[in-house]
C-alpha cells in the first residue's frame, strides 16, 4: 500500500550539474539505450526467479520500467521519481498502456512505499545524481523484502562522448562498499558493457 512519505517532493528542484534536466526527457526513451543496456543482459546476471514486485528508483519516463515488466511480467512496478515533471509524464503516458505501472513522487532518500515491498528494486544511471547515496541505499534496503535483490546500474568513470562528465561519475568498486555498509550481502560487480558498470547485492 502506498503512503504519505514525509520527504515527498511535489515540484521540481533547481537543476545542478548533478541532476538530469526533466525537460530533456525525451532522451531517456530512446530506444538505443537497450543496446547499451540490454534487459537480457541484466536478467543473466542476476538469476532471479519471477520477481513479483518491483522498484525503480530515478524511474524518469519509465523507460526501464517497461523493459523489465516486459522480460519479468512482474504484479506490479513501482516507478519512483523525485521529479513531478516525470510522475506526470509517466501517469499520462505509461499507465494507460502498462497498469501494472505505478508512477510515486518521492524525495531523494524516501520513498513512501511499506517496508519490505519489493522483491527486486533497482537504480539505472542515477547513483551518480545522488547528494546521499549512503541514504538513499539505506532505504531501498528498507524497501526489499528479505532475500530481494538490489541492482544498480551506473555510468564507467571514463571519458565518453555521451552521459554525465566524467568527474561525478563514480566506481564500482565505491558503490559495492557503500551496499556493504548497508548491510547487503552477495554482492557481485561486473563491469563487461561498453559503457556502464552494474553493482548487485542481497538483502
Amino acid at each position: 500500500m502506498i503512503k504519505q512519505g514525509e520527504e515527498t517532493v511535489h515540484t521540481d528542484k533547481p537543476m545542478d550539474d548533478r541532476k538530469f534536466d526533466p525537460k530533456k526527457l525525451a532522451k531517456l526513451n530512446n530506444p538505443d539505450r537497450l543496446k547499451d543496456i540490454p534487459p537480457d543482459y541484466i536478467a543473466a546476471k542476476l538469476a532471479v526467479d519471477r520477481p513479483e514486485v518491483l522498484v525503480e528508483i530515478g524511474a524518469g519516463t519509465g523507460f526501464f520500467c517497461i523493459a523489465l515488466q516486459h522480460h519479468f511480467t512482474p504484479a506490479k512496478v513501482y516507478a519512483c521519481d523525485i521529479s513531478a515533471t516525470m510522475i506526470d509524464w509517466m501517469t499520462s503516458n505509461v499507465s494507460p498502456l502498462y497498469p501494472t505501472i505505478l508512477p510515486v513522487q518521492c524525495g531523494e532518500h524516501s520513498v513512501p512505499l511499506d517496508d519490505g515491498i519489493a522483491d527486486l528494486l533497482y537504480m539505472i544511471n542515477l547513483h551518480h545524481e545522488l547528494d546521499e547515496p549512503a541514504a538513499t541505499i539505506a532505504e531501498s534496503f528498507r524497501l526489499l523484502k528479505p532475500g530481494g535483490t538490489l541492482f544498480i546500474i551506473d555510468w564507467k568513470k571514463q571519458e565518453m562522448p555521451e552521459g554525465p562528465p566524467e568527474k561525478i561519475r563514480c566506481h564500482p568498486e565505491v558503490v559495492a562498499e557503500q551496499l556493504t555498509q548497508a548491510g547487503f550481502t552477495d554482492i557481485a560487480l561486473f563491469d563487461d558493457l561498453a559503457k556502464h558498470f552494474m553493482v548487485v547485492g542481497k538483502k
